[in-house]
């Protein structure tokens, strides 16, 4: 990354979830590229899925209220603002200065679009490690973000023990 545009600093965008694989990223990141990141600004973000409200649009029959659609999402907003607060506490720990973002969305695409709006420099995520099936099935984040972001993607894999 360069570094002679005068003031203008790197962004560094990690992308987090709740599993142990995004902790490890983390952890990795702060360990393993400290010193490299010590001019950038370093945001953490996370995705709020979007809800399938289609059992509650059936349990309702037909009519869902808006109040529970919005506590629903209400309490998305809560867990992943929780998650986000846990990745900013372990980045002070390691003297690191953080922004935190949300979004609401498939992880996927909310990430890469993320990473456009802020015009990020680097994105380092976790690998879930699924195997071939999981991956046709449920898709891999990684790879879509590998394969459609708008900047360099380091995959962060958690050694097997």
């Amino acid at each position: 990354m360069e570094q002679g545009r005068g003031s203008e600093k790197k962004k560094v965008m990690v992308a987090i979830d709740d599993s142990e694989s995004s902790h490890y990223t983390l952890e990795w990141f702060l360990d393993k590229l400290r010193g490299s990141i010590t001019d950038s600004d370093v945001i953490i973000f996370t995705a709020q899925p979007n809800s399938d409200l289609g059992y509650l649009h059936a349990s309702t029959y037909g009519t869902t209220p808006a109040d529970l659609v919005a506590s629903i999402q209400e309490n998305k907003k809560k867990i992943a603002l929780i998650l986000l607060d846990k990745a900013k506490d372990i980045c002070a720990r390691h003297g690191v200065d953080v922004e935190i973002m949300t979004e609401i969305g498939d992880p996927k695409e909310a990430i890469c679009e993320a990473v456009e709006k802020l015009s990020i420099q680097l994105l380092v995520l976790g690998s879930h490690d699924r195997g071939p099936v999981q991956r046709a099935f449920l898709g891999s984040v990684s790879n879509y973000c590998v394969h459609n972001a708008k900047c360099p993607v380091l995959v962060v894999k958690k050694p097997a023990v």
